[in-house]
């Protein structure tokens, strides 16, 4: 099973990667993140300009490589030639590691093919893209290990029925926080995981309510980004089940001490 169906596992998922220490959404950060222990991968994927899905996360090159084009107005080759680790910091901007280390920018299907084993959440950043992943990953005989979650519900369109997991978007988690806070349960939903920020546009999510709500559908919630460790021990006491940080090690650190201390 995908250890983000599991209800009975609290997994921590690299969110990007080792994103806090490795440049974003590279093959780089996944490996790191592996070593690590991670239980899954998650990242981010749009289409080129020839069509290619590549994993990235904004819709300009600036922030990770100095370039700023968009990236749908790049082809494969040309964003290939960019350096995905030429902004890439950990002092403010003191030294750049990860500068002209030939650290690039991959297809999902390099991805896909080069970590055979890993459990992914893809996040579809825009709807023109949905096709083409369900694509890949069916060539890829991935399905099983691939969650797809977006913002855009017509990103998740191309789905329907493909046997691969669905995350929730924010538009389906709207109608059902008000139902979890007044005692709902569910015992089908429309998606197989929830994968929630704490807040939404300042509003705190009522996590503890939806976990309750979604666990007798089988879906279990999962946070986005949780750094600190503090934070992550109290969503796994609310009913929290995964945890997606940029600095997967230290929430693996804390979750080795939540379960020795145990959950209660």
């Amino acid at each position: 099973m995908h250890p983000l169906l599991d209800l009975t596992a609290r997994p921590v998922v690299g969110h990007r990667g080792n994103a806090a220490h490795a440049p974003e959404n590279t093959l780089e950060s996944f490996r790191q993140a592996l070593a690590l222990g991670v239980d899954a991968l998650e990242f981010d994927v749009r289409l080129s300009r020839d069509g290619e899905v590549v994993v990235f996360h904004d819709a300009t090159a600036t922030r990770t490589t100095g370039n700023r084009a968009a990236v749908e107005a790049l082809a494969l080759s040309e964003l290939r030639a960019l350096d995905a680790g030429a902004t890439f910091s950990t002092d403010g901007g003191r030294t750049f590691p990860y500068r002209g280390r030939g650290i690039g920018i991959s297809t999902l299907a390099e991805v896909l093919a080069q970590l055979p084993d890993t459990p992914v959440l893809v996040e579809i950043k825009v709807a023109e893209a949905g096709t083409a992943t369900r694509r890949v990953i069916e060539q890829l005989r991935a399905q099983a290990r691939c969650i797809v979650a977006s913002f855009d519900p017509q990103a998740l369109a191309p789905f329907s029925g493909s046997g691969i997991a669905i995350s929730s978007t924010p538009a389906a988690i709207v109608p059902l926080c008000l139902p979890a806070l007044m005692g709902r349960r569910y015992t089908s939903l429309p998606f197989e995981v929830m994968s929630l920020p704490r807040a939404h546009k300042g509003i705190p999510v009522p996590l503890r309510a939806l976990a309750r709500s979604a666990e007798p559908a089988g879906v279990p919630v999962h946070v986005w980004t949780v750094n600190d460790a503090g934070v992550a021990s109290r969503l796994w006491r609310a009913g929290v089940r995964g945890i997606l940080s940029d600095d997967p090690a230290t929430i693996m650190a804390a979750r080795a001490a939540w379960r020795s201390a145990g959950p209660g």
